[in-house]
Parts: structure tokens; sequence; C-alpha cells
């Protein structure tokens, strides 16, 4: 079975683990399926955030377990060892928007001890709001790339579409932020 065919007939099953593993072009991909009616809006928005609270509590229990000194010197070593620094909402919103941020956030918001009910909350208001605006800007690219899914292969083709703009934005956003030296 094409992945395109599997997508289309079951968006639901695909979607999560898909938004888990690179999560800004599956949701406006996830979009995409909504503006040609493959799928309903809640039920994806309700599977985005909820994979995106589930990746960024596993990075949070990472650093919650991890050996201080071990982590401490990898995020040395990637020049990111500033993020404790920031206050907890500055910190999932700015990881929230420059995907590349979260991993070393997360992490040092669980070697900070920081409460999980305090992370989760941040996480998940962050979750939903970046949801609705990454599948609402799917949907109004939807009238454009559907015609993408009827050919063989089109999940790869609207992914590549919809992918390459967001690397390069967050390609920007990181720059960015180093320049600036805020994260």
């Amino acid at each position: 079975m094409d992945l395109t065919q599997a997508v289309l007939e079951h968006p639901y099953l695909v979607l999560g683990p898909l938004v888990l593993l690179e999560g800004p072009a599956a949701t406006i991909t996830a979009g995409t399926l909504v503006a040609a009616g493959a799928a309903t809006f809640w039920p994806i928005w309700l599977i985005v955030v909820l994979a995106e609270v589930l990746g960024d509590t596993l990075l949070y229990l990472i650093g919650r377990s991890a050996r201080r000194p071990w982590v401490a010197r990898w995020l040395r070593r990637i020049k990111l060892g500033r993020p404790a620094e920031v206050p907890l909402p500055r910190l999932v919103i700015t990881a929230k928007i420059v995907d590349v941020v979260a991993l070393p956030a997360f992490i040092w918001a669980g070697l900070q001890r920081i409460s999980y009910r305090r992370f989760a909350a941040w996480a998940g208001a962050t979750a939903a709001v970046r949801g609705l605006l990454l599948i609402g800007l799917g949907a109004l690219l939807g009238t454009q790339l559907s015609g993408l899914l009827a050919r063989p292969g089109g999940i790869f083709l609207l992914t590549g579409a919809v992918a390459v703009p967001v690397f390069l934005f967050h390609l920007a956003m990181k720059r960015y932020h180093q320049r600036k030296g805020t994260i």
C-alpha cells in the first residue's frame, strides 16, 4: 500500500507518529488534509496537541532522570548551555517557535526540577496554540496543495512542499536567536 493512500485512508492513525518525528511539517500537512476533506479538524488538533505534549514530556523526563554533569557537558558541547537562565514561559514558547531549541530546553527544564504540572501546563497551552496556527496554515495552503495528494507518492510531495518552507523559517529563527544570543 502506498503511504499516501495509507494517510488518506487512516489519517488519524498515521498523524501522531508523524507529529512526533517532525511536528511543524506534519501539522501543516494535517491542515492540508482537513482542507481537502480527508480529515476532521478537532480530532486532528487533539492528536497534534497530545503528540507534541508527549514528545515534550519525554524530553523533560530525560532531563529529570539524567545525570546533571553529562547533560551539562553535552549542552556546552553543542553551545546551548544557557536555557536554564530563561524563565519557563519564555523557554517553552521559544522552543515551540524554534523546534531545534526544544531538545536542550526541555531537557534543562527537567534538570532544573521544574514541577511537571507547571511544565505540562505551558507545553500544553503552547502546543494547542501552535497546533491551531499550523493546522490553519495548512488549511489555507490546502486548496493549492491538495492536488498533490492525487499523484503517486503525493504525501511525500505534499510533505516536501510544506517541510522546505518550515525548515527555512526554523533555520532563519535559529540564526536570529544565535546572533541575538537569547537561546
